[in-house]
């Protein structure tokens, strides 16, 4: 059930979607362009992204060569178009994926700097929904007046053929799942969901699950770049955007423009240390949410003078006696919130401090009136799931492009209890939890096309990569490691809570950003913001 995912949230009267990564299995780029051989899983940890050949494949010049036919499309404002691209490009021939695009034209006034496409993480979080919901609308308004703001879904995703696994009764099913079994039986239920989840996504998608990695879906964003009459790609994305938009950057250094990635991925990372380090990163987040909850007139886990480690104890507890009995909620379907809900209801509402409040209001809710409405509404817009009890594609393209891009966590339950010491030391409260979400990949029905490497893009224009400094779900050391081996990256760095930085209240951060985009200027390396 790992995912990197993205979070809708409220931001001065504004709902905006706020990447993200949870339980995540790790990302990479795909083996066609890799320089790495079959050494041991540390050696290839240090192997670097090959770049593409400048020159465009004859095979390929058709898609290079499309113009967007644009339309309305709903939205007031935005146009919408469909591209092709090749479904496998080491077969071209083998048939096409469609992709849609939206964009909204520059505003003026100033001249026109080209696109600038924006990607919300996930992956599976749906890049024209965010287009059209906030960046096109919300960015800041000198940015939106020198670009076309552009999006595209990457395959897979959203409105470009998106793989769907369960409906939404199979899937009501599968996110009320134990996810930390005590038994056998327990164990053997977990992973016949995750068995369950990976059939129903093979029976959907069966070509197409083979073809979503994040590599794949970087060269489709060169056609897009292509598609637009831009010679440059400029790109604003977070959380798994920033993999996304590295990868691109990776593979294109020489057609890399003005790029920043928000909430930055380490991709030399194999999936069990990825997962480990983003416990500890939501570790990091509960222990500030915890600190703030004391402090106020009546937090549910403890009043003033109560430690994060005593707060967390009491959050354990409540968990334990959700396993053993589920909350009523009211829910029209029936629902009770288990454990694994009201564990997902805590984690939403990590990703952003503004959710700090509505997270207290549900727990009080939960434990001192039995009333687990206000957690299971966190967990469905975690989720994505509608009043109508309709999921979004958001999970079944999050694991599709999860697991084709890095290799499983782990290969068995065994494994995973062996490596529970490590997950619960990372975070007493979501260790368990989170060890055992690693697991899904185990039983994907499409080996791994990636594996675990530096990207380096070297010749690439300068790159912003911004990190927040008690970022839950991509920890700030990612930032660190990705600015690290981008050798044209500058570090951004937000002293602060929640997830990604831009466009979150901090001046210091925006002005720094905007200029980069308007004006070409990076901020200085290691620059600090709070």
């Amino acid at each position: 059930m790992h995912t990197w995912r993205t979070l809708h949230r409220t931001r001065t009267g504004a709902t905006m979607f706020a990447a993200a990564a949870l339980l995540v299995s790790g990302c990479s780029s795909g083996s066609t362009t890799s320089t790495m051989s079959s050494a041991s899983s540390a050696a290839k940890a240090t192997a670097v992204l090959a770049a593409l050949p400048r020159s465009t494949p004859e095979a390929l010049t058709p898609y290079y060569e499309q113009k967007p036919a644009w339309r309305d499309c709903g939205a007031p404002g935005f146009q919408c178009a469909t591209l092709e691209a090749p479904l496998d490009y080491a077969e071209p021939s083998a048939g096409d994926i469609r992709l849609a695009v939206s964009r909204k034209k520059a505003t003026g006034p100033g001249e026109r700097l080209g696109s600038l496409l924006v990607n919300p993480g996930g992956p599976g979080g749906s890049a024209i929904g965010y287009l059209q919901a906030y960046a096109g609308v919300g960015y800041p308004e000198e940015v939106r007046a020198r670009y076309d703001m552009v999006a595209v879904d990457p395959r897979g995703v959203a409105r470009s053929e998106p793989v769907e696994c369960l409906d939404g009764p199979e899937m009501d099913a599968h996110t009320r799942t134990d996810l930390t079994p005590d038994d056998e039986r327990e164990t053997d239920a977990l992973v016949a969901a995750y068995r369950k989840f990976a059939e129903g996504c093979a029976v959907d998608a069966p070509k197409l699950l083979r073809h979503v990695s994040t590599v794949e879906a970087a060269r489709d964003m060169d056609i897009v770049r292509a598609a637009l009459g831009d010679e440059r790609l400029n790109f604003v994305g977070a959380s798994y955007g920033t993999f996304l938009g590295a990868t691109y950057a990776g593979l294109f250094p020489d057609r890399t423009g003005r790029l920043v990635l928000d909430g930055a991925l380490d991709p030399s990372l194999p999936a069990r240390q990825l997962n480990i380090e983003q416990t500890a990163g939501f570790d990091t987040a509960f222990t500030a949410f915890a600190k703030d909850c004391v402090r106020q007139s009546a937090c549910p886990l403890g009043g003033r003078g109560t430690s994060p480690e005593e707060a967390g104890a009491h959050l354990k507890e409540f968990f334990g006696k959700t396993d053993a009995q589920p909350l009523p909620t009211g829910d029209a379907d029936g629902r009770e919130l288990t454990e694994s809900l009201a564990t997902i209801g805590v984690i939403a509402a990590m990703y952003d401090e503004g959710a700090w409040p509505l997270l207290r209001k549900a727990l009080t809710a939960a434990t001192k009136e039995n009333d687990g409405a206000g957690l299971l509404a966190l967990a469905d817009s975690y989720y994505e799931r509608d009043a109508d009890g309709e999921y979004a594609n958001l999970m079944f393209a999050n694991a599709a492009v999860n697991c084709l891009d890095l290799p499983a966590a782990f290969d068995s339950p065994q494994q995973v209890r062996d490596a529970l010491p490590d997950f619960e030391k990372a975070s007493p409260v979501f260790g368990e939890s989170f060890a055992w979400a690693a697991l899904n990949c185990t039983y994907w029905p499409v080996g791994a096309t990636g594996e675990p490497q530096r990207i380096e893009a070297r010749g690439a224009a300068p790159i912003v990569v911004v990190g927040t400094t008690r970022d839950p779900a991509t920890p700030y050391r990612w930032a660190e490691a990705m600015a690290d081996q981008l050798t044209s990256a500058r570090l951004l760095t937000y002293e602060g809570d929640g997830h990604t930085a831009y466009g979150r209240g901090s001046d210091c951060i925006d002005s720094a950003i905007n200029t980069y985009l308007v004006d070409g200027t990076p901020p200085v390396d290691g620059k600090r913001c709070s």
